[in-house]
């Protein structure tokens, strides 16, 4: 599969690399209300409820992570490690799997600009292993990809692809990556509209503030998928690549979560919304093409 117009030029510039880095100190804790509210579920769970796109990222206000006080954006703990110079068209996203995040995120980003005007302000995504310093705490691989609202980037380390597969039983697919990374960019259209802010909240749920967010951001990806190929850098998605994001939606619900780590189900301490509420969102969106058809608060 070729997703991306050969003939695309990417800009990678909008991404960071610094894996290799080994940046970062101090620990992190799985935030309140989690583990706790997960029915008994243990820290191992929590950490894969965590892998589903950054959980509690929201709540108080802060991130998911420890050491909110001695926040360390721009501190210069974390060198750049490696380079993504050479993801320079639509041909190396086709070769090559960072490059190809790359583009993804180029056209997440031109939608939205064009959606948003002079609203949108560009974020970049961070590559990362092991463990980073972000605005939010230091963050390790164990977190998943995540949007941190302090420093206004994303993070993710790539082996998260690779665990999305192994752990969560998702198909994969180059699609699958790309609503990976428009999930979280919809938390960043979702801060710069002032959404976030007014729906801060620890509560747990199907109908929980956090829940209603994280479906918002699934049905954000929907419309950019609706919409990728017009921002020139990717050909028309097909049948079979939505497939691979509505399964990929579907693998992080948290009951299929539940079931598949204690062996039942806890609505109530649901904080991302159940496998069908997720592909009922997303497809929302790509059916739609319109984000004002994604208020979940509604």
């Amino acid at each position: 599969m070729s997703p991306f117009r050969r003939g695309a030029k990417l800009d990678p510039s909008q991404v960071e690399d610094y894996r290799g880095s080994g940046g970062g100190g101090g620990g992190m804790r799985i935030p309140g209300g989690l583990a706790g509210g997960g029915g008994g579920l243990g820290v191992i769970v929590a950490l894969l409820l965590a892998l589903a796109f950054g959980t509690d990222v929201f709540g108080g206000g802060s991130g998911p992570f420890s050491d909110l006080d001695n926040r360390t954006a721009g501190s210069g703990v974390n060198a750049p490690a490696g380079t993504l110079k050479a993801c320079k068209s639509g041909a190396d996203a086709n070769a090559r799997e960072d490059c190809r995040i790359v583009g993804y995120v180029n056209s997440i980003q031109s939608y939205w600009k064009g959606v948003l005007g002079p609203r949108y302000a560009f974020a970049k995504t961070r590559f990362f292993t092991d463990r980073f310093d972000t605005g939010c705490g230091t963050a390790t691989s164990d977190v998943g990809p995540f949007y941190c609202p302090v420093d206004k980037h994303v993070y993710i380390d790539l082996g998260f692809f690779d665990d999305l597969r192994s752990r969560f039983g998702a198909q994969g697919g180059a699609t699958a990556q790309a609503y990976v990374m428009a999930h979280e960019y919809g938390h960043h259209v979702q801060d710069l509209l002032g959404i976030l802010a007014a729906h801060q909240s620890r509560e747990t749920g199907p109908n929980s503030p956090s829940v209603k967010l994280e479906l918002q951001a699934d049905c954000f990806a929907g419309v950019w998928a609706g919409h990728a190929a017009q921002t020139g850098y990717l050909v028309p998605l097909t049948q079979a690549e939505i497939a691979d994001a509505l399964d990929a939606a579907a693998a992080v619900g948290d009951d299929r979560i539940q079931q598949e780590f204690s062996g039942h189900v806890n609505p109530e301490s649901w904080t991302h919304g159940s496998s069908e509420q997720r592909r009922q969102w997303f497809t929302r969106g790509y059916q739609t093409g319109d984000p004002n058809k994604c208020n979940t608060f509604a």
